[in-house]
């Protein structure tokens, strides 16, 4: 079976609707609890109370948005997911009151019925609320914001709509009079095997077209998140967009600035290997369609199975908890495989904490999704091993470590693959898939985190959000990481409105990089000093979220508050860069 089975959720539609139904029962007594939280018994039965809530609402979230994702073009699917997020809506505005309230209390005091009633899982809880008091409103305004938190939503919704449900499929020829059908899943693998540039230039302008004909409602959409981004913002206190997107979570801006300062300048070993691809394949410019073109072309397919038994040997070598917990995520009816029409692109790990973690791939039998699958399980068996060891309250951890375990499985596969008898070829491959890792993880993803940045920077100024605007932070930033000028490629400066993390998870790419950046780190130190490393990386999936992520990732051996870590990813860049220039020297 290669599609979810939605039975590991509900049984049924009946089963779902009457979750829905004990989740309101539930969340009218909570509401009851207004205003009484100062007394022990209320508070302690509002938190054990929003627990069994939060519980049931996300299954019932992840299985309305697993379904609609398996098929955006299923009009139920859609009534369904919009039925939930109505619900979510709902909750986050009868539940307002709730941070206004405790922080208006005595933190001692609460810390103290935490400790009677041995309910120690809280305090982290409770201590994060302390430590964003002065941003957290009254009771009334806090009510207000929330009755207008389904806006920012609606506009992710809005986004999904006109990204996927209104997209469709496009018919090219190419050169040779082929025709070839592209949609968002398969056209990269386009790129990647079609060996004439006009080729590949077409294919890029077939997908991109659409963006650039939408760039307006585009950009609008994206105008809209960062008014509300604002907007919050300015109520709440902070200096600026990325101090409220940052503060709460406990993590301090310089991190976020550090990575993207150190990235822009280091950028020569990125350049040095763009000019390595166009010399090699002798163009006269290089075009960001051209980077997918692999130096050498394998014919080898992976199908699913073969993909998720390699991926298993690699675990087993490693043996113990982090082996079994690598097959339960891998287990039947817990992964969506291949693509289908409707379905969302991309890949992701999602899942709950009763019911454990769910995959969604789009599975393309290349050795480039061998790795995704192998991303994708590293953050369900983070998800495992934080379940297991964690109660609900501390189990769910920041986006900031969730990049950790995906990329450290994605550097235990290579190595596993490397230590294999390789001819040439193959050694060749490997090492161009680690340098395109490092610079779509880390690379792309800080230039897309100083796009945001910029943006946000617009907004605060009240400057207009433009397509115009939003794309010449584009070009500057592309001219800047890889020298290349994107406004000699049709479209492409309108790559802003193709990254969905930017209209659903405002200020969460740059966490790619700060987690790869550690899990690099990490996986040296587990190398290098063996089983104590390794215990201490464990100690970190199974920490869940317990602590503020800075210092989870500290104490599994790396300090992100410094700028070595990052330094790191941009020395191993410079040493893979000049190995596969000297194994290149000779074809």
């Amino acid at each position: 079976m290669q599609d979810w089975n939605f039975k590991l959720l509900f049984n049924d539609e009946n089963e779902f609707l009457k979750a829905i139904n004990e989740l309101n029962k539930e969340l009218t007594e909570l509401t009851k609890l207004e205003g009484k939280l100062n007394k022990k018994e209320n508070f302690i039965k509002f938190l054990k109370g929003s627990t069994n809530l939060e519980i049931k609402l996300e299954n019932i979230y992840i299985y309305a948005s697993m379904q609609y994702d398996q098929n955006q073009k299923d009009v139920n699917a859609l009534a369904r997911y919009d039925k939930v997020l109505k619900l979510l809506n709902e909750i986050n505005e009868k539940l307002s009151f709730q941070d206004a309230e405790l922080s208006s209390l005595n933190k001692e005091d609460l810390f103290k019925y935490l400790e009677e009633e041995h309910l120690d899982s809280y305090k982290y809880m409770i201590d994060r609320l302390f430590l964003n008091k002065d941003h957290i409103l009254d009771k009334k305004s806090e009510g207000i914001i929330a009755s207008y938190d389904g806006v920012l939503r609606g506009y992710n919704h809005l986004y999904d709509k006109l990204a996927v449900a209104d997209n469709y499929n496009k018919e090219v020829t190419l050169s040779d009079n082929t025709k070839i059908t592209l949609t968002e899943s398969n056209y990269r693998y386009f790129l990647q095997t079609l060996e004439k540039q006009e080729d590949r230039k077409l294919v890029f302008e077939a997908i991109f077209e659409y963006y650039y004909k939408h760039r307006q409602t585009f950009a609008g959409i994206y105008d809209g998140i960062l008014s509300s981004l604002k907007v919050n913002k300015n109520i709440r206190g902070y200096n600026s967009i990325l101090e409220s997107q940052l503060g709460p979570k406990g993590i301090d801006k310089n991190v976020f600035l550090s990575l993207i300062e150190t990235t822009l300048n280091n950028t020569d070993d990125v350049k040095r290997y763009y000019e390595l691809r166009r010399k090699y394949f002798k163009l006269t410019k290089i075009h960001t369609y051209d980077r997918f073109k692999p130096f050498r072309i394998s014919n080898k397919k992976y199908t699913y199975e073969e993909a998720k038994a390699l991926f298993l040997e690699t675990t087993k070598k490693v043996g113990g908890k982090f082996y079994e917990n690598s097959v339960k995520v891998l287990e039947e009816g817990r992964i969506d495989v291949l693509p289908k029409d409707g379905k969302r692109t991309g890949a992701y790990s999602t899942g709950s904490y009763t019911n454990g973690p769910f995959i969604l791939l789009n599975h393309n039998e290349t050795l480039d999704s061998v790795f995704t699958l192998a991303h994708e399980a590293g953050h369900s068996m983070h998800t495992l091993f934080s379940n297991q060891n964690n109660p609900y309250e501390t189990a769910n951890y920041e986006i900031f470590v969730a990049e950790i375990a995906s990329t450290f499985n994605e550097a235990l596969l290579l190595d596993h693959l490397m230590s294999k008898d390789l001819d040439k070829d193959t050694k060749i491959s490997l090492l161009e898939m680690q340098i395109d890792n490092i610079l779509s993880t880390f690379y792309r993803q800080s230039l897309f985190a100083t796009f945001e940045y910029e943006a946000s920077k617009l907004a605060e100024a009240n400057k207009a959000i433009t397509y115009e605007a939003l794309s010449a932070i584009m070009v500057d930033l592309y001219q800047k990481y890889y020298g290349i000028d994107i406004k000699e490629e049709k479209y492409k400066e309108y790559v802003w409105a193709y990254i969905p993390h930017f209209f659903h998870s405002p200020f969460y790419v740059y966490q790619y990089a700060t987690s790869f950046a550690a899990s690099q780190a990490l996986y040296l130190k587990c190398k290098e000093e063996g089983e104590v490393a390794f215990k201490k990386y464990l100690g970190l999936l199974k920490a869940g979220g317990s602590d503020y992520p800075v210092n989870l990732v500290k104490q599994a051996g790396v300090d992100l508050t410094k700028k070595d870590a990052f330094l790191s990813v941009t020395k191993r860049l410079h040493e893979l860069v000049v190995l596969i220039e000297e194994l290149l020297q000779n074809d």
